[in-house]
């Protein structure tokens, strides 16, 4: 999956939030999506990958 993809997949369940909890507004999307950004920065850091090979793995999941 590349990174278009993934912005692709993030708009739609952002989309899908917003649709079941409309309290929810884009700051605290964003705020969700820097988190999962951080992550991946951390276990790139931990294990040496690459963010690509890491999206892979959480994709076979």
């Amino acid at each position: 999956m590349n990174q278009d993809q993934m912005e692709g997949k993030w708009k739609q369940i952002k989309g899908q939030f917003k649709q079941k909890y409309g309290e929810l507004t884009d700051d605290d999307l964003t705020y969700s999506e820097g988190q999962f950004d951080e992550m991946v920065g951390k276990l790139q850091e931990k294990t040496g990958k690459t963010k690509e090979e890491l999206q892979d793995e959480i994709n076979n999941w």
